[in-house]
């Protein structure tokens, strides 16, 4: 019996050890955001703010619940649709292009400044020239979705696959190894830690620049949502689409965060052990 009782004890130990990680990690800013989110409570509540102002987080969940089976609910799936999407498309093209400029100097000489130069370009601008070009068509918010989180993708891609260790690849060749080999073996894996970084990056953007390209012209989505609330005065409703938003955002970056953990463990553990 008594050996029973401590291998239960040990057992759940390393429970009661992940759930107190996860509690110090994020359980200070989940004090920061109720503290934020109670002193908003207040001081609409003190100052007798309207709702068409400045709605109350009280007023925004109630906007959530009862627009959610009429509005929310089918705007969110178009959005969640368009970053998805989007993002993937990013990603595999991202990634086909870093590995294509890495394997040619002449190519990344030619084609990196026009990278450069195509995120000057505000997306506030192409958005409507976009939805001119293609419509009120899922397109032209796949094309900015995919253009906002291009970028980071192919430039962290880059400077991994340029910090491989060159000892590393002159081990390879001595050994015989082929082009496409050193690229699969070696420098793929040692870059990987620095794409995630920028898939994180896009991450955070894709829903930004799916709202862009609603808000030029769309029939659903919640960027159409809010460009009907806002001329009605329906403040909750805006806010209501916000924070579905930045749940997306912050659903998409946590994931990717996610496949990092599973697929580059190891750069994670050779940092705790420095």
């Amino acid at each position: 019996m008594a050996s029973k009782a401590a291998t239960a004890v040990q057992s759940g130990k390393p429970t009661a050890g992940r759930a107190g990680r996860l509690v110090r990690r994020y359980g200070p800013a989940a004090v920061v955001l109720m503290a934020i989110l109670a002193a908003w409570e207040l001081a609409t509540a003190v100052f007798g703010v309207e709702d068409y102002i400045l709605p109350a987080p009280s007023a925004v969940i109630r906007a959530l619940v009862n627009r959610w089976s009429g509005t929310l609910a089918s705007a969110t799936w178009v959005t969640l649709t368009e970053v998805l999407t989007g993002f993937a498309i990013a990603v595999a093209t991202g990634l086909v292009v870093a590995s294509g400029l890495h394997f040619s100097r002449i190519a990344r000489a030619a084609l990196y400044p026009w990278l450069i130069g195509s995120q000057t370009v505000p997306v506030v601008v192409i958005a409507p020239v976009l939805a001119i070009i293609f419509g009120y068509t899922l397109t032209p918010k796949l094309i900015l979705v995919a253009l906002l989180c291009f970028f980071p993708i192919v430039v962290a891609t880059l400077d991994g696959l340029a910090a491989v260790d060159p000892d590393l690849t002159r081990l390879m060749r001595t050994l015989y190894g082929t082009r496409w080999t050193i690229f699969r073996r070696v420098e793929l894996p040692a870059a990987l830690p620095s794409m995630f970084t920028g898939l994180r990056l896009s991450a955070a953007y894709a829903a930004t620049a799916a709202v862009f390209g609603e808000y030029s012209g769309s029939s659903d989505g919640l960027g159409h949502v809010m460009r009907q609330a806002v001329p009605q005065l329906q403040s909750a409703l805006v806010f209501a689409a916000i924070g579905l938003l930045s749940a997306m955002s912050v659903a998409l970056f946590v994931l990717v965060t996610v496949l990092e953990r599973l697929l580059v463990g190891w750069a994670h553990q050779r940092k705790k052990v420095r």
